[in-house]
């Protein structure tokens, strides 16, 4: 039972970083065609209603090679329909990952297959275990930095469930940076 449950929550990547630092390179590298990202702290800080520049400008650049769909625990909809419209992407709210419901929606009117959508989180017991139960590749991103800062913020809860999946014996190290030439 242990070896099913550590299978579940462990990403099939580990971004050591924000969302930014998951490119249109690295999707290509491993045949995802589709995205489906986590709103509240995977793309904008919890607090935070708008989105910005930057994140606008990432986004263009990964719609470029995929299909994308937000896909949210919150369920402050005018929030994250907010957040949507910023980015030009369809959304679903009110998952309760790690239900897979909402997950199924999104990969459903995708039309690819599991294994060709990543499922892009900061948490691992919703985000990366619904995605595993779907079959979907999964990527652990850092939380959004708030945009008064640099660093990731401190979450408790990110912590706890690092901590537990550590003590479990499950890998979460970044891969380290490809050699240079």
């Amino acid at each position: 039972m242990a070896m099913v449950w550590s299978s579940l929550v462990q990403p099939n990547l580990v971004l050591g970083g924000s969302v930014f630092d998951l490119s249109p390179d690295l999707l290509h590298r491993h045949n995802l065609k589709g995205v489906i990202l986590d709103v509240d702290d995977t793309l904008v800080p919890l607090r935070q209603v708008e989105s910005d520049p930057d994140l606008i400008a990432w986004m263009t650049g990964i719609k470029a090679v995929g299909k994308v769909w937000l896909v949210s625990n919150n369920v402050n909809g005018s929030r994250i329909k907010r957040i949507a419209n910023a980015l030009e992407v369809p959304y679903l709210t009110s998952a309760g990952k790690p239900s897979r419901r909402k997950l199924k929606q999104a990969l459903e009117a995708m039309d690819l297959p599991p294994e060709q959508v990543a499922m892009v989180g900061d948490r691992l017991l919703t985000d990366v275990l619904a995605g595993n139960r779907l079959g979907l590749f999964t990527i652990l991103v850092d939380p959004m930095p708030n945009l008064d800062q640099d660093q990731p913020r401190f979450s408790l809860l990110r912590t706890l469930e690092v901590a537990l999946l550590r003590a479990m014996g499950i890998s979460l190290s970044a891969p380290p940076p490809p050699s240079q030439p």
